[in-house]
């Protein structure tokens, strides 16, 4: 104990001693190698430390400035090394930084494009109101991010009632704006709607405080950085409602991690999650198409077995070259295709026909990597005819 402040008092008589030098006259390459012995294998925030306790004991925060020059010297010319922001909030593309910037352009909308006019009568007044209104769709995107990307991450951590209370609140806040411009697009505003609005407006301010103060925090206080760097990875699926996200660029890049930890041997292993085979094979069985996979060597690789299988497949076929699953008649068709597929010109290829009292949709697609190499080709055929049937609407919620 004593060693560490011993040591800590002789890095701010170094400190001191390189200020004064510094003041003298003297270069920073003159004064680097004193710092860089002194502080060498210390961390960035400890030099910070050092700083700050010069700064409490009176010293000019002007003078300690001086040093800056010499980080910059020291570290490779980042400065952000040693005076890194260390506040989410403050650290450009951080997701709770993004999270606040999205909460100061919801309030922005609110203060500029709807509550001047609430007191207003005539068209142009309601006319203003209705397109602050459509700004202020934008919700849903901030609301789905909160949804989709940070209550996950609660919920692993073990904090389930916040993200249950405040989906609730973030879907009624939806429906009352949703009705709101409904009613408002009769050409009508009375006391009645302008009531209803200011409610809204203090619901979604009561809800950025609760995100503000409570949320983050508390997400703050559970997730490492590499979490932080995966939910800003995956930020632009959902969208956001400023125009420009900064790449944010911590220390280290993300390692992906997986909720579910799958002993079994064989395990296989996607971007986007873990399945056992036994989950993925049933899985794929259960969905109410037929899938068929040909690699880029024109070989059948792989075929589902749903329940609702239009037609026919063995396993004989795997390995079989697909100009040779079809009728001689159309092998020119399908061999024309996988020419397009693979040449780029297309990427799709779409057939219906009518069997019985089925109606059968049948779809090709390219398959490609991120590269734009050609993997092979997906058949997916499906009975549409139920689907063309549907009228109205079933929801999950009424």
């Amino acid at each position: 104990m004593s060693e560490s402040i011993n040591n800590r008092e002789y890095r701010k008589d170094i400190i001191k001693q390189i200020i004064k030098e510094l003041h003298d006259g003297k270069t920073v390459n003159e004064v680097k190698q004193k710092f860089e012995d002194a502080f060498a294998g210390v961390s960035a925030s400890e030099i910070t430390d050092a700083e700050q306790a010069l700064i409490n004991e009176g010293l000019p925060f002007s003078e300690v400035q001086r040093l800056c020059d010499v980080h910059s010297a020291v570290f490779k010319g980042s400065i952000e090394e040693i005076h890194r922001e260390t506040d989410p909030s403050k650290i450009p593309g951080h997701p709770v930084n993004v999270m606040m910037l999205e909460n100061r352009e919801l309030e922005k909308i609110i203060e500029k494009q709807i509550k001047p006019y609430l007191d207003k009568n005539g068209d142009e007044a309601l006319e203003a109101i209705l397109k602050g209104l459509d700004e202020l769709n934008a919700i849903d995107i901030h609301y789905s991010k909160k949804e989709n990307l940070l209550f996950p991450y609660m919920e692993k951590y073990g904090i389930t009632a916040p993200p249950k209370v405040m989906w609730g609140v973030d879907d009624e806040i939806r429906d009352d704006l949703k009705m709101l411009k409904s009613d408002l697009s009769y050409g009508v505003f009375n006391e009645d709607h302008k009531k209803s609005m200011e409610d809204l407006i203090n619901r979604i301010n009561e809800m950025i405080f609760k995100e503000e103060n409570i949320m983050i925090p508390m997400l703050l206080d559970a997730l490492t950085q590499d979490e932080w760097k995966m939910i800003a990875n995956d930020s632009s699926e959902i969208g956001n409602i400023i125009n420009y996200i900064p790449v944010w660029q911590p220390d280290k890049e993300a390692k992906e991690e997986y909720k579910e930890d799958i002993k079994e041997p064989g395990a296989i292993i996607l971007p986007t999650g873990v399945f056992t085979k036994e989950e993925l094979t049933y899985m794929m069985n259960s969905l109410p198409i037929d899938i068929t996979f040909v690699g880029k060597d024109d070989n059948v690789r792989y075929f589902s077995q749903s329940s609702e299988r239009v037609f026919a497949r063995t396993k004989s076929i795997i390995g079989r070259n697909v100009s040779n699953c079809h009728p001689p008649a159309s092998v020119h068709i399908v061999e024309d295709i996988v020419k397009d597929f693979k040449s780029g010109k297309k990427d799709h290829e779409d057939f219906w026909i009518k069997m019985g009292d089925k109606y059968i949709y049948i779809r090709y697609f390219a398959v490609r990597n991120e590269e734009g190499e050609y993997l092979g080709v997906v058949e997916v055929t499906q009975d549409i005819k139920p689907i063309q049937e549907i009228t109205g609407e079933k929801r999950l919620v009424e």
